[in-house]
């Protein structure tokens, strides 16, 4: 080490490291003491980045550079020589001029002010900070999980969130639709917990908590929101019209979660299975079910009431669909019609060669006369 440096004090710090002051050359000549050309710039970089501190010190002479970590008083470096022991620091110069402190994989201790001195008497210095910035995080073990809860209580979601500077939290749906937050419909809500009460059905959904402090990247944490309510039944049409040989088909809608059992009963108690006559079909959105019944070919005995039931761990409900029959329109060829001209067709077979199918046949059906037109048609072919 150079005479001009002696360790003319040191106290034993926590880290082990020793400070030390640094005697300071006179110089009888204001014009022979070096200066700073430029202040230090405060630098800020992400945690886990490396750093640069530049000091610039024109008219050096035979004076000495050292680094000091000011929060701590610990000399990092004097002139060419390192004297901390921590790994991650280093030290480079040019020309005698700029001089260089280097911090590699920037951590949150490294944050704080920096000096540069000359040891001059008095000694000169500049001081540049460190701003260590951390992207947030959200912290796990201190933030809600999906959450299950019953319409019209109260529910709170916590969501903590780490980084420097501190983050802003805010929440808001996935789906990005507005919900309704102490009797306003919004967008978003700020802060770390979301305090919704008597939460119904249209609160369900997946809720994003997202936590930024302008340090990319932001962060997000996805909550499911489920609100546990017995079934609900509603009937479009509680009065449906076919006739025979139609097919039709009977509609019920349901709400319910947890999800709810449907299934469909005549008006004899009988459940009616899919298959066949029958084919019973549910469409689901969300807590929503659409639950379908289509019966092919109605006859008379299809004709009554029919029950859609829908039953969950809360409770249960039915609503009831009448089926009744309704004149055929005039230009349906029903079964019967059918069955009648085609066996009086094979019966006089190729007499009509001006008719080239059944279907010219119907269209001459129209009106309550179509009967009546069967019989004159048999006498016809007879």
């Amino acid at each position: 080490m150079s005479e001009d440096y002696r360790r003319s004090e040191g106290r034993e710090f926590p880290n082990g490291q020793n400070v030390v002051s640094v005697e300071p050359i006179e110089v009888p000549n204001e014009s022979m003491y070096p200066r700073f050309t430029e202040p230090i710039p405060n630098v800020t970089v992400r945690v886990g980045r490396d750093a640069l501190l530049a000091c610039v010190v024109d008219n050096l002479r035979g004076f000495k550079v050292a680094w000091v970590r000011m929060d701590t008083q610990t000399i990092l470096s004097i002139h060419h020589n390192i004297i901390t022991q921590n790994p991650r620091i280093s030290l480079s110069y040019n020309d005698h001029r700029s001089w260089y402190l280097h911090i590699k994989n920037v951590q949150e201790v490294d944050r704080g002010w920096y000096m540069c001195q000359v040891n001059t008497d008095p000694m000169r210095s500049r001081k540049g900070y460190l701003h260590v910035v951390v992207p947030p995080s959200i912290i796990d073990n201190m933030t809600s999980v999906d959450t299950v809860v019953r319409e019209g209580s109260d529910v709170t979601l916590v969501c903590r969130a780490s980084g420097y500077p501190e983050p802003y939290v805010m929440w808001r749906r996935e789906d990005g639709q507005d919900f309704n937050y102490n009797g306003e419909s919004v967008a978003a809500v700020d802060g770390e917990t979301l305090t919704i009460t008597k939460v119904s059905r249209l609160h369900m959904g997946a809720y994003l908590c997202i936590a930024s402090n302008e340090v990319p990247p932001s962060i997000s944490k996805r909550i499911m929101l489920m609100v546990q309510f017995p079934p609900m039944l509603s009937i479009p049409n509680q009065l449906e019209g076919a006739y025979i040989g139609q097919d039709v088909t009977l509609e019920c809608h349901t709400e319910a979660y947890p999800s709810s059992i449907n299934y469909w009963t005549t008006d004899r108690g009988d459940m009616i299975i899919s298959g066949g006559k029958y084919e019973a079909f549910p469409v689901d959105s969300g807590y929503n079910k659409f639950m379908m019944l289509k019966i092919r070919n109605i006859t008379k005995e299809d004709f009554g009431f029919y029950k859609c039931i829908a039953k969950n761990s809360l409770g249960e409900t039915d609503g009831i669909i009448k089926l009744d029959e309704i004149p055929a329109p005039p230009s349906a060829f029903t079964t019967t019609q059918k069955s009648i001209l085609d066996n009086q067709t094979i019966r006089k077979k190729g007499q009509l060669p001006n008719i080239q199918n059944n279907d010219a046949i119907t269209s001459n059906f129209q009106g309550e006369a179509y009967g009546e037109q069967i019989r004159d048609f048999g006498s016809v072919l007879l």
